[in-house]
C-alpha cells in the first residue's frame, strides 16, 4: 500500500499519488511516501517519480539485508531494524525498514508490519510539526521509536535467561541443553543487528552527511546512546550464556561423576565377598570355623560384612566417598 503525506503551507494532508512537483528544487512541500508491503505497480514509484538508483530500489524491494547507510546522488539511504512482533513462538525476531531521504521528502519501505511508522502515520495528520521539521528529523523519530520498542523484547530474552539460570542450579535436566543453544542464537540475532545498527546511527550522530544538520544529530546521539547500552546488553547476555554452559555441562559431569563412583564402591565391596562366596561354594573339604555345620553359614556372613564394614571405613578415611 503506497500511502503519502505532504506538509505546505503549514498544513498536513493524505494522498495516494505524488505530484512530481513537490520534489522540484523550488518546492516548498515536504514528502512522506510510504510503501507497506508494495506490489510491482506501486514500487514503480521510486524509479520513476523519485528516480533512485536501481541497486538502492533493488535492496529495498529484497527481504532481509543488515543495516548499512550509503549515499547516492541528491539523497541517503538506509536499512536498519525493527522489532517483528508477530514472529512465531515468541522468539526475537526483526524487520528492515528501508529510508530514502532527500532534501524534502523521506521514502519508507516496509514489510507493512512496523509499529513504529503505523504510529507515526497515525501522528502526521494530528501534529503537522512532525512533518514540518523535515525528512531527517521524522528519520530520526522513527528511528527512536524502533529502537524503543527493543527495551521488551530485551526485557524478555533477560528473564528467559534468570528462569534457565535457576533451573540450571536447582533442576538440571538434559533438554536445559537445547533451550540455553536456542536463547544464545538469539542474543546472536540480537548482537548481529544491534552492533551495525549502532554504527550506522553513530554516523548520522556524528554528522558525516550534509542532510543531517546540528539539532538533528544531537537527537541521533541519543538513540546511538541507546543502541550502546543494548549491545552491552546483548554482549552480557552471550558472556551469561557462556558460562551458564559450561556449569550446566560441569554439574551433569559432577553428577556423573558421583554415580560412576558410587558403582565403583559398590563392584569393589563385592570383590572380596563374590571371592569368599566362591571359595565356600566349591565341593572340596574347607576349614570349619568353631561351632556345628549350622553355625558355618553366619560366621561366613559375619566375616563378609565385617569386611565390607572396614573397607567403607577405609574409602572415608582415604576421603573417597
Amino acid at each position: 500500500m503506497l500511502t503519502a503525506f505532504v506538509h505546505l503551507q503549514g498544513t498536513v494532508r493524505k494522498a495516494h499519488v505524488v505530484d512530481p512537483s513537490w520534489l522540484e528544487e523550488d518546492s516548498k512541500a515536504i514528502v512522506w511516501v510510504d510503501l507497506a508491503a508494495p506490489t510491482a505497480e506501486e514500487a514503480t514509484i521510486l524509479r520513476d517519480v523519485f528516480h533512485f538508483h536501481e541497486l538502492s530500489i533493488e535492496d529495498a524491494l529484497s527481504e532481509l539485508h543488515h543495516p548499512k547507510i550509503e549515499t547516492y546522488d541528491g539523497y541517503l539511504y538506509v536499512i536498519l531494524h525493527g522489532i517483528d512482533f508477530q514472529a512465531s513462538r515468541h522468539r526475537f525476531a526483526t524487520h528492515d525498514t528501508d529510508f530514502f531521504v532527500g532534501r524534502n521528502y523521506l521514502v519508507t519501505v516496509h514489510d507493512g508490519t512496523s509499529r513504529s511508522i503505523q504510529h507515526l502515520r497515525d501522528l502526521c495528520l494530528r501534529n503537522v510539526r512532525i512533518l514540518g521539521e523535515g525528512p531527517v528529523a521524522l528519520l530520526h523519530r522513527t528511528v527512536d521509536l524502533m529502537v524503543d520498542n527493543y527495551g521488551p523484547e530485551v526485557e524478555k530474552l533477560r528473564e528467559k535467561l534468570d528462569r534457565l539460570e535457576q533451573r540450571v542450579l536447582e533442576r538440571p535436566t538434559e533438554s536445559l541443553v537445547k533451550q540455553i543453544l536456542d536463547l544464545k542464537r538469539e542474543v546472536a540475532s540480537l548482537r548481529r543487528v544491534v552492533l551495525p545498527q549502532r554504527d550506522v546511527v553513530s554516523r548520522l550522530a556524528r554528522k558525516e552527511f550534509g542532510e543531517v544538520e546540528d539539532p538533528v544529530a544531537y537527537r541521533f546521539r541519543d538513540v546511538y546512546d541507546h543502541l550502546v547500552r543494548l549491545a552491552d546488553e546483548a554482549m552480557l547476555f552471550h558472556d551469561r550464556l557462556s558460562a551458564l554452559l559450561d556449569a550446566h555441562l560441569t554439574n551433569v559431569s559432577n553428577r556423573l561423576n558421583q554415580v560412576m563412583k558410587v558403582l565403583t564402591v559398590i563392584s569393589t565391596i563385592f570383590m572380596p565377598l563374590t571371592v569368599l562366596t566362591g571359595m565356600w561354594g566349591m565341593n572340596i573339604p574347607l576349614p570349619a570355623f568353631p561351632g556345628d555345620a549350622r553355625v558355618q553359614f553366619w560366621w561366613l556372613v559375619g566375616i563378609m560384612l565385617t569386611l565390607a564394614g572396614a573397607m567403607l571405613g577405609l574409602f572415608r578415611l582415604r576421603r573417597w566417598l
